[in-house]
């Protein structure tokens, strides 16, 4: 077997990129000491205006990981991050690490049992998060009540925002605040931070020690936590930078707008913003107005985010007249990103956009369209460097098949996880003779460009065909009116599944029922025609911003 072969993306890889670059495996936290040496002055944060340089930022991670230990923190201890985007979260991110233990993210509008349970299954013996009700309120109960969980951090608001909101919060609305019980289970920042020089320096393996335990988004039973190990994570950030040839280190403004608790945004946005020396400008939320005044005013260059956040800035009002230029580079990830996105947000800010693709258990990126190069319409595009991609036969897991046949995407690199937290059974599911069995189902071109058919999960079957949301989704999205779709299957008593489309139209269009039918008479079989067509004014989403299928399944569940 020929190179070529065996490896066909080396044929239409970008020329600026080499696919056998040597990756090395440190320490994460190595990410911002190195960033700290080079660009000590530079700024590292704006967080609502208010910024923070690499040195101040580096010398509270080094403050923050003496005092983490001087609390008993142990090498492989784990400690949960509840935070939003704000300057704690990348703090404690790299001060956990360089104590020697391992960051849990959280998502902080999880419901109390999605709490409690990660809590348990990852046996966290700290717990970080800001003094607001609405955060603490949901950590007080479990202090104490579990076997590991002993202490709680507890981080100011007011001190990181700029004047005068520093202001404003602590007067106006002084009743969103929490005080801080005075007994040794909760500890302020303050009292946290300890002398940089008490740190003492533990001794990691990057391809054994885990950095992070990233749970999944829980589409299908209960959530899981996949261990990424230093190198993972380390590695992942240096094959996007090495996938982006054009930055400027030191100079680039990176948007985070996206929850850095969200393996996307970890990588994409913190990690790769470090590596590149980049000034991350943080937003706690998503909030279209804000985030565009926020363009205007920090003027990013590189904007990750995924497909809905841009088409709501494609439909934001007035937007033809909003200055977005500064933004160079794009990646979409998440979900599959509409052609009618990409053009539309390509035109409206003279970027280049690219779509991506990952998993949880790959730190998240294996995938993302030539930045220089073709980057081919309803592809994810070609693999990172040092990554191999097999499409694996659907019948029996273990036959490579060839370039244009469909079968499940499986992925080999320096980035795959270790292994489930606590899963034994599921991670020999998952890691089968070495290769990660993504659960997606791909087509490889013969020139190496992937492209995702569907999930092997979300597969319709009705009466014996096999149907794939994907791909009645892309032709609905080709109707004029219609801004955002899912497409499922739902209960049906005579073909066991039927397929039904949820869809939210443009402002100021019109469609029905039988005008979209007749629109896809001559581009879906009657088989895959939606039976149920359901037009609502917004549809579900997750945090990070994606359209949530699982949720509207639910809402159709609790109908019957």
């Amino acid at each position: 077997m020929t190179t070529l072969q065996r490896f066909p993306w080396l044929a239409a890889y970008p020329t600026d990129v080499d696919w056998h670059a040597p990756l090395a495996s440190e320490p994460v936290f190595s990410i911002l000491d190195r960033a700290a040496e080079r660009y000590a002055f530079r700024p590292c944060i704006d967080f609502l205006g208010k910024k923070y340089n690499y040195a101040e930022i580096a010398e509270q991670v080094r403050q923050v990981a003496a005092g983490l230990q001087a609390e008993g923190l142990k090498k492989g201890d784990r400690v949960g991050l509840f935070l939003p985007n704000t300057p704690y979260f990348i703090i404690f991110y790299f001060a956990v690490l360089k104590a020697g233990g391992t960051v849990v993210n959280f998502n902080p509008l999880y419901a109390d049992a999605q709490v409690h349970h990660q809590i348990e299954d990852s046996g966290v013996s700290m717990m970080v998060t800001l003094d607001l009700k609405m955060l603490m309120r949901k950590l007080q109960r479990h202090v104490g009540q579990t076997a590991e969980l002993k202490k709680l951090i507890i981080c100011p608001m007011a001190d990181i925002l700029p004047w005068p909101k520093n202001l404003l919060f602590t007067t106006l609305q002084f009743y969103k605040r929490a005080s801080v019980p005075n007994n040794a289970k909760y500890i302020t920042y303050d009292k946290l931070r300890r002398p940089a020089a008490e740190l003492k320096p533990v001794e990691l393996m990057p391809l054994r020690d885990i950095a992070v335990l990233q749970y999944t988004g829980g589409t299908t039973g209960v959530p899981k936590a996949a261990m990424l190990t230093h190198a993972n994570v380390f590695i992942n950030a240096e094959q996007c930078r090495l996938w982006l040839t054009d930055c400027q280190p030191g100079r680039e403004r990176m948007m985070g707008v996206i929850p850095l608790f969200h393996v996307f945004a970890m990588t994409a946005v913190m990690n790769l913003g470090i590596t590149l020396g980049a000034e991350l400008i943080l937003l706690p939320r998503f909030e279209l107005n804000q985030l565009i005044d926020t363009v205007e005013r920090a003027k990013p260059t590189l904007f990750p985010a995924v497909p809905t956040i841009y088409t709501a800035i494609n439909h934001a009002k007035n937007i033809t007249k909003r200055d977005l230029k500064s933004i160079r580079y794009c990646i979409s990830g998440g979900a599959p990103l509409p052609v009618e996105v990409k053009g539309a947000f390509e035109k409206l800010t003279g970027c280049t956009l690219v779509e991506g693709y990952g998993l949880t258990e790959t730190s998240p990126v294996t995938h993302v369209n030539p930045v220089h190069g073709e980057n081919r319409t309803g592809s994810i595009g070609l693999p990172l460097p040092g990554t191999i991609v097999e499409i694996v036969s659907l019948d029996d897991h273990t036959t490579v098949l060839q370039p244009g046949e469909r079968g499940e995407l499986c992925i080999r690199g320096p980035q795959v996880m270790a292994g489930y937290w606590k899963k034994p059974k599921e991670t020999l599911a998952a890691l089968v003779a070495g290769r990660l069995h993504t659960g997606d189902v791909g087509i490889m071109d013969p020139d190496g460009y992937v492209r995702i058919v569907d999930r092997i999960k979300d597969m319709i079957i009705a009466g014996g065909y096999n149907i794939y949301p994907r791909n009645v989704e892309e032709q609905i999205y080709l109707h004029p009116a219609v801004a955002e779709c899912v497409v499922a299957g739902v209960p049906d008593e005579y073909r066991g599944q039927t397929v039904k489309a949820w869809i939210v139209l443009k402002a100021g269009k019109k469609l029905n029922a039988d005008g979209l039918r007749e629109f896809l008479t001559d581009k879906l079989s009657k088989i895959e025609q939606p039976k149920i067509i359901e037009f609502r004014d917004a549809l579900p989403k997750t945090l990070i911003g994606k359209l949530d299928r699982k949720a509207l399944l639910e809402q159709e569940a609790a109908k019957k």
